[in-house]
This record gives C-alpha cells, sequence and structure tokens, in this order.
C-alpha cells in the first residue's frame, strides 16, 4: 500500500518540496538577478582596471536545488530554510591570469563591495599538507542587488583546467574502483604542477616588467594612436607596482589619448611629469592594486576634469568617473 499523506498534515519532507516549489517559481527573477551582479562585477573589475581572462554566471537549476536541498548528515537535514540558506544559487565565476590577480579581485571586492564570507580552499588545501582543489569562494552582497547574495568563484585559468576536469572525471562516476588510487596520485600530481605552473607565469610577468624601461617595440608610423604594444610597455615602466591591465584596455585608452590629441609617448611622459602620483593615490584611497590603465585613467582625469570625461570613449562610463573626479577636486591640488 502505498502511504499518502493526511489532508492539513505536512510530512518530514514537505518544507523541501515547498521550498523547491516556490524556487521553480522564483527563477526567473533570479536569473535576472544574475545577470545584473555579472554587470556590477564587470564594471567594478574594469573600472579598477585589474586584468582578468572571463567573467561568467549561472542560475541555480531547479533540480540542483531540490538535489542540495534534500541533504542531510547522520540523518539531520542540512537545510532547516533552504530559499535562505542555500547562498550559492547565483553563481558567478571570474578567471584570472595569475594568482596575485586572484588576491588583487578579492581585495577590490572587500573594498567595493560587502564581503559576506571568504573562503580561500587553495589556502585551506594547502595547510592540510595538500595539492588539489584551489579556489577563491567569495559571498558578495551589493545596495544595488539588495535581495539577494551572489557566490562568486575566482581562480587562475590553470586552477580553472584542474577543477573543471577533475569534477568532470570524478562526478560522472566512471572511475572504477581498482583505478582509484593511481588517479587519485595523478590528479595530486598534475595539481603540484599547475601550481608550479602558476608560479612560473607570475615570475614571467615580473621579469618583463622589470625590463620594461629598456624596451621600446616597433610601431606603425603610418598608426597615429599611439600602439597598445607601446602603452603596455610604456606603463609598465611607469608605474611598475601595478599589475597588467586587460588588453582590450590598452586599445581603448590609446583611443582617449588619440581623442585629447597625444599621439606619442614622449608627449604622454612629459604630461604626467605634471602628476603627483603619490598624492593622487592618497585622494583615490585604493585599498586595491589598481591595475596598469587604471592609473593612467586617473593621471588624465586629475589633468583634464571635465574634458576627459566627456570625451566619447568614455561615454559609458560618465558617472563613474564624475564621482572619481568630485573626489579629486575636493582636496588640494596635486600639481
Amino acid at each position: 500500500m502505498t502511504s499518502r499523506s493526511l489532508p492539513g498534515k505536512q510530512t518530514s519532507d514537505e518544507p523541501v518540496r515547498h521550498a523547491v516549489r516556490t524556487y521553480a517559481a522564483i527563477q526567473p527573477e533570479l536569473h535576472a538577478i544574475t545577470d545584473r551582479y555579472v554587470a556590477i562585477i564587470t564594471t567594478v573589475l574594469d573600472d579598477a582596471g585589474i586584468n582578468y581572462l572571463s567573467i561568467t554566471s549561472r542560475t541555480k537549476g531547479v533540480a540542483s536545488f531540490a538535489a542540495k536541498a534534500v541533504r542531510s548528515f547522520d540523518g539531520t537535514p542540512l537545510f532547516s530554510d533552504p530559499l535562505t540558506e542555500i547562498t550559492d544559487v547565483i553563481g558567478v565565476r571570474v578567471i584570472t591570469y595569475l594568482q596575485s590577480d586572484v588576491v588583487a579581485v578579492a581585495q577590490l571586492f572587500a573594498d567595493q563591495l560587502t564581503i559576506i564570507d571568504d573562503r580561500d580552499l587553495g589556502e585551506e588545501t594547502a595547510r592540510d599538507g595538500r595539492f588539489g582543489y584551489a579556489s577563491r569562494h567569495l559571498l558578495i552582497s551589493s545596495p544595488a542587488v539588495p535581495e539577494r547574495p551572489a557566490s562568486v568563484q575566482v581562480r587562475t585559468v590553470l586552477q580553472h583546467a584542474w577543477a573543471e576536469f577533475e569534477h568532470d572525471i570524478r562526478y560522472k562516476g566512471t572511475v572504477p574502483a581498482e583505478l582509484a588510487p593511481d588517479l587519485e596520485r595523478r590528479f595530486t600530481l598534475a595539481a603540484g604542477l599547475l601550481e608550479l605552473a602558476d608560479r612560473e607565469f607570475t615570475e614571467i610577468r615580473d621579469q618583463l616588467q622589470s625590463s620594461a624601461a629598456a624596451r621600446r617595440p616597433d610601431f606603425d608610423p603610418a598608426d597615429p594612436r599611439i600602439s597598445p604594444q607601446e602603452l603596455t610597455t610604456f606603463l609598465a615602466s611607469q608605474y611598475p607596482e601595478a599589475g597588467w591591465s586587460r588588453t582590450d584596455h590598452y586599445s581603448w585608452i590609446s583611443g582617449l589619448l588619440l581623442e585629447l590629441g597625444i599621439t606619442s609617448l614622449d608627449e604622454l611622459g612629459g604630461l604626467l611629469t605634471s602628476v603627483d602620483m603619490d598624492a593622487l593615490i592618497t585622494r583615490m584611497g585604493y585599498r586595491y592594486p589598481a591595475g596598469a590603465v587604471r592609473r593612467l585613467d586617473d593621471a588624465l582625469l586629475a589633468v583634464f576634469g571635465e574634458r576627459y570625461v566627456r570625451l566619447t570613449g568614455n561615454a559609458h562610463r560618465i558617472p563613474l568617473l564624475t564621482s572619481r573626479l568630485e573626489k579629486l577636486s575636493g582636496r588640494a591640488s596635486i600639481d
């Protein structure tokens, strides 16, 4: 005989069923909230000039939510209120090139957003004396999205490759028991090699930046712009403590320089000598390592003021620049 619950009486799994039904009803709204978080995170990272490879997102599916909602430990449900206690229904992933960029992203979020939780799973793995999964997991919120927090994973492209492959293999249930010890050893070896590769990539970047002053890349004399390659090298020398910015950002700010009539590195270098960068940094109050393009962006804003804000190439970020200009102009002169 099939057991049925009596009318008006809740079975032990009824709270979960109710949560899943409610989640299914609100999931379309959550997709919109996810998109808003992606826009906020993209704006924050781009405004800071921090280098990253990609930003992706997902809204937890109904089936995935249900599977998590019914989890228990020793017979006790893990979630008494799945709708509020499951905090990763909105997920965003930021992939960077270097481990130092992971740290920079986390520092930026702490400065610009609200951090509810911050777990460095790579550090936790290392403290256990192991190699394996490495990723920074942050639970963030923003006044612009008061409805829900977002779970954000930040990791390097190599950490991401290991995690995706490991997840794909382990969670398909295709590993025969007799192969498990050898595969565990191989996964551990791969994780160690990738950690070493991450360190080597950082060393490569540092060496390139430290030698930037001695290099002058080829450029096309027919192109009136300062080329992105020239600008990358120049800014690495001008701001040696700043990290690289995204490749497309060098092209974008090169266009802004052309709008300002600046067509040579000599002209740009002469202009920047009028800016007290230490004073500018104090005014901006950076609590994160601003990227090279952001550093130049602030310098140009300090020199040209409203003219810079109104450039055609800045049309998409007038409110951001206006806010930063107010911060700069509210104190003593930097010249």
